[in-house]
């Protein structure tokens, strides 16, 4: 049990390191761009008030939308998810992962949950210490959900912005010092690790960016788009696809004014979603989709329609 508490509480302190990374990073290229190049190497020219500005107007976005998407805490799900003491005792006292997950299914057994990872277990948040609510994901050292899923699109579109806007600013400078054009050997080392960083970091991130806007398109998280969410009638990796605009606008809301901002906007209360109407959600083709086995779902619960969260 010691142990078990002791490697999860090492799992919460690992898990920021990535963050302390990213963040040292960000400070780091903030230091090379205006220090090392604007007020170095573009000191004795024109124009570098108008890059600046334009840097920081990018800079300020970026940090915002990801402080935002790592400290703003998920829509708590209801008291219900909460494992009880008891339970939980009993789960943490288990060692064998077969019987935790059996506990898991017990406790999951009255719950509205019709989602299970890719093995079919029940998802279950070690870090929150509950049953995970359909629709919810883990990323960046915190659980994203309805109420910061629209600061992770900010924060990758403004970190693709962020980076293109680096490279493209930057990659003169590295051809004067390709050609001997500038001899400072200090800030030559951080130019050209700059545009080397911007440049990987915007590969990686485009992708990124691009798949989950395609998710965004057609209205599923991430794991929906592995794994079909179950309805009434069986799998439906469409159940809550409602086109287009509306999709976009169960992230972004209505208000377009407030797309590009890092401020809550999002439709709904993020504890039940709308789907497509029920004669497209009762599609006869999806009753031959291959069901959930009996881990945990009785015969009741599976004709229940799932209202995610």
């Amino acid at each position: 049990m010691a142990l078990s508490r002791g490697l999860r509480c090492c799992q919460r302190v690992l898990a920021w390191v990535p963050v302390v990374i990213i963040t040292l990073v960000v400070l780091w290229s903030y230091y090379a761009y205006v220090c090392e190049l604007c007020l170095g190497e573009w000191g004795r020219g024109e124009g570098k008030m108008a890059y600046l500005i334009v840097f920081h107007v990018i800079f300020v976005l970026f940090v915002w939308t990801y402080w935002k998407s790592v400290f703003t805490l998920p829509l708590q799900p209801d008291k219900k998810f909460h494992m009880s003491y008891a339970d939980k005792e009993r789960y943490e006292n288990e060692e064998r992962p077969e019987v935790q997950r059996q506990i898991l299914v017990e406790i999951a057994r009255k719950l509205p949950v019709y989602t299970r990872t890719g093995n079919g277990a029940i998802r279950f948040c070690d870090r929150c210490q509950l049953i995970k609510p359909d629709r919810f994901i883990e990323m960046v050292n915190n659980c994203v959900g309805f109420s910061n899923y629209k600061f992770f699109l900010l924060f990758l579109m403004y970190s693709l912005l962020y980076c293109m806007y680096i490279a493209a600013t930057v990659f003169k400078y590295v051809i004067k010092y390709w050609t001997d054009e500038l001899t400072n050997g200090r800030s030559k080392f951080h130019v050209l690790f700059l545009l080397f960083v911007a440049v990987m970091f915007f590969v990686s991130l485009m992708f990124l960016f691009g798949y989950h806007c395609w998710l965004v398109s057609r209205n599923r998280s991430t794991l929906e788009a592995f794994s079909a969410p179950v309805f009434q009638n069986g799998p439906d990796k469409n159940g809550f696809n409602l086109g287009f605009v509306k999709n976009f606008q169960q992230v972004f809301g209505e208000e377009k004014k407030l797309w590009l901002l890092p401020i809550v906007s999002s439709k709904g209360d993020g504890h039940s979603f709308p789907m497509r109407t029920l004669c497209e959600a009762q599609n006869p083709l999806l009753a031959n989709e291959e069901q959930w086995g009996d881990d945990g779902l009785d015969e009741e619960n599976r004709g229940k329609i799932a209202q995610g969260n």
